[in-house]
Order: C-alpha cells, then structure tokens, then sequence
C-alpha cells in the first residue's frame, strides 16, 4: 500500500487517527486510539496507539534478540498494535529518524519502521527522539474501513505528535475527544442519517 489518498472514494487517512466509537463491537478496539500509517484502494494499516501489554516489556523483547539495552530503553512499555501478525514487532516514532533498511514516512512527522537496526540504535540510546514499540498490526481490506466508519465504527481526528507520544496511554482515548470537541458521555452507539 501506498499513498494517503484513496482517489476512489475521497478519504485522507494516512497519518490520521481512529477515534474508536461505542458501536465498536469488536473488544480488541474498544476505545482504542488508531494511527492510520498507510492508507490506498487496496486497504489500510494502523497501529493501536493506548493499548500496552502488561505482560511484556522492551527489555524481553530485546533479550530475545540478544539486544544489550540502555535502561531506559530496557523500561519502555510494549504496546499491542493490533490483532495482525502478533508477534512481528513494529516502532511508531518521531520523524527524525530512518532506517538504512526502511522507514515508512507517515503524514504528520510520523515514521513507522519494522527492522531490527532501529531497535539495536534504540538500545544504545540513539534512533528516534520519539518512539512507541508495536507488537501487531490493525489492517483492513479494501472497503473495510470505509464500511466501519459509516456504521459509525470511528470517528477521524487530526494526528498530533503531543498526542501519539505525550499523552499518556491510558488517557489518549478521551484526549482525542477532547481535541474533536467530542464529550464521550454524549456519544451514541447508533449511527445518524439525515
């Protein structure tokens, strides 16, 4: 996939985000925060940015990869991208970074890359100013997301560096409301049709 626009039917949504509304009948997005990282007429890929695992750390992934880290690289948190290849490793970071190998730019200053170098540079403490490591993908088909978004699935809101990588988890869901102007006790489940 590549490209921000989709010519077929209009919509912008590479380095947007998701806003996951209460029709989200699917548990694995409930009130989730989605950064769309590449969006054309063949599908869309994201990454689930308020999701963090409990049970895995930065630290065990590089001790697998037999990856000496810094300690703070060692104590960042590991996040579930999505439901999408679980265990292939995805970093969403600041855009001052690329990788030799390759870096996906995504609108917005945003940079998405799945090779081992950017997390050995990540363990020496050099790479992205910013970054945020994925287990998992969220991806749609052709048409899926569209489809989502008019059974009124998502809501799309701007992206924003403060928001990806200085909003805490845990409050980035209501924090993208808020940027809408969205109060979440007003949110209906069901779609309205004029």
């Amino acid at each position: 996939m590549t490209g921000a626009l989709n010519s077929e039917n209009g919509l912008h949504l590479a380095g947007r985000l998701l806003v996951a509304m209460p029709a989200m009948d699917d548990p694995r997005f409930e009130q989730s925060v989605v950064l769309i990282c590449d969006y054309s007429q063949k599908g869309a890929m994201g990454l689930i940015l308020n999701k963090v695992t409990d049970d895995i750390r930065m630290s065990d992934v590089l001790d697998q990869l037999e990856i000496e880290p810094t300690e703070e690289a060692r104590s960042m948190p590991v996040h579930f991208g999505g439901p999408v290849e679980t265990g292939r490793g995805f970093v969403l970071h600041s855009g001052d970074y690329q990788s030799a190998l390759h870096t996906l730019a995504v609108p917005g200053g945003f940079g998405m890359t799945a090779t081992l170098d950017i997390l050995e540079e990540i363990a020496k403490g050099e790479g992205p100013k910013r970054a945020l490591m994925m287990l998992g993908y969220a991806g749609w088909g052709p048409g899926q997301l569209e489809s989502e978004i008019a059974r009124n699935g998502w809501l799309i809101a701007e992206g924003s560096q403060r928001l990806v990588f200085g909003t805490a988890a845990r409050l980035q869901w209501l924090e993208a409301l808020k940027t809408m102007g969205v109060d979440p006790v007003l949110l209906s489940s069901e779609a309205g049709h004029a």
